[in-house]
């Protein structure tokens, strides 16, 4: 736990410094209002992921200090996760770095670490049997697609104040917790950093966003979470490949899911952006104005209430996961109900019929 006091300090007295110097920040201030995936009505910096890529090296450095077995890895994986996060950092800072350019620079980190951190998908596991990927030409795009996907969804479900923060922190610690069962130190450490930097953040950033995590901080945390997912199953044969899967796939089947639907269904290309993933669905349809919908609190308030529901949502994959890390066939059931769930609820939510026990009224609140 010392490496995740540590980053969470750091990270909290970090973004605090950055909150308060919000005025310097000047093109990093988030003033656009008007965005179909908006949902604040105030000026707020965007570069909540630079105090917690910063929180993780501070911390990174004193875990060396302590236990120097992590010389060998730790610092080429904050490398390769520097690719990442710095062309999300560029965004926050400029809003000049396309999609296009921030996938590839994730794609560029993601290929590092299979270089040199052996970071790659060798093996998928099947309830009768394995299948290994010998060749190098299926392992390395397969992986760096990989990486690359969970980072940027990620991104994706950064939607609402706490979202993608609460969601990543616990598949972060079930990391940790699996790490911990197969004796494995530098996924266990390094996990508890990265969700003490994230946690740190988060008590600024919930419930009434004073900074946002930004792409850098998605990118980051996203990236860091692709690659000790990776880790941890491909370093430890008695997890199985679907627990990685189960546990990441409320991000990665959102960004599957979007992909489709704007492809598909409404005739676009999936890099523009809209305004009906399902977090957006549920802070129009089922959580309920307060004050009204044109007041800058009732708004806020909005925001804060949507997070939960994703919350509690994303817990459905991330519990079966925890629990059943070795169960292939047990994780592949949970990984399609999941799939189902998602749909499911979507298909209600977009059709105006939503579940009635989702939706809260005001009185519910108080």
């Amino acid at each position: 736990m010392f490496s995740f006091f540590v980053s969470f300090v750091c990270s909290a007295l970090l973004t605090l410094l950055v909150i308060k110097q919000a005025k310097l920040h000047g093109p990093a201030l988030d003033s656009d209002f008007t965005g179909v995936q908006r949902a604040h009505t105030h000026l707020v910096a965007r570069i909540g992921g630079l105090p917690i890529y910063l929180s993780v090296v501070l911390a990174a450095a004193m875990s060396i200090w302590r236990q120097p077995a992590l010389l060998e890895l730790l610092p080429l994986l904050l490398l390769c996760a520097f690719v990442a996060f710095i062309g999300g950092l560029l965004e926050d800072y400029t809003g000049a770095v396309r999609p296009s350019r921030r996938l590839l620079l994730t794609i560029a980190g993601a290929a590092l670490a299979y270089l040199l951190l052996d970071a790659k998908i060798e093996r998928v596991d099947l309830p009768f049997g394995l299948v290994i990927l010998a060749s190098g030409w299926i392992a390395l795009p397969l992986t760096v697609l990989a990486v690359a996907g969970i980072a940027n969804a990620v991104n994706i479900i950064d939607g609402f104040n706490g979202l993608a923060s609460m969601v990543t922190i616990c598949m972060l610690l079930s990391l940790a917790y699996v790490a911990l069962q197969v004796d494995d130190m530098f996924i266990l450490i390094t996990a508890l950093m990265v969700a003490g930097a994230t946690a740190g953040f988060l008590i600024w950033n919930y419930p009434v966003g004073l900074i946002f995590l930004g792409d850098g901080g998605a990118y980051f945390i996203g990236f860091m979470l692709g690659e000790l997912a990776l880790l941890l199953v491909m370093r430890n044969p008695e997890v199985s490949t679907w627990y990685a899967a189960l546990l990441l796939i409320y991000p990665a089947f959102e960004t599957i899911f979007s992909a489709y639907r704007r492809m598909f269904v409404r005739g676009k290309s999936p890099a523009v952006p809209d305004g009906i993933h399902l977090h957006s669905l549920i802070f129009r349809r089922i959580v309920r104005w307060t004050v009204g919908k044109k007041e800058a609190r009732a708004l806020l308030q909005r925001n804060a209430r949507t997070s939960p529901y994703l919350w509690l949502f994303s817990l459905m994959a991330v519990i079966p996961a925890t629990l059943f890390w070795q169960n292939t066939i047990v994780l592949i059931v949970f990984c399609l109900l999941f799939v189902i769930s998602y749909v499911w609820l979507y298909a209600r939510i977009v059709r105006f019929k939503s579940p009635r026990w989702l939706i809260w009224r005001k009185k519910d609140w108080q």
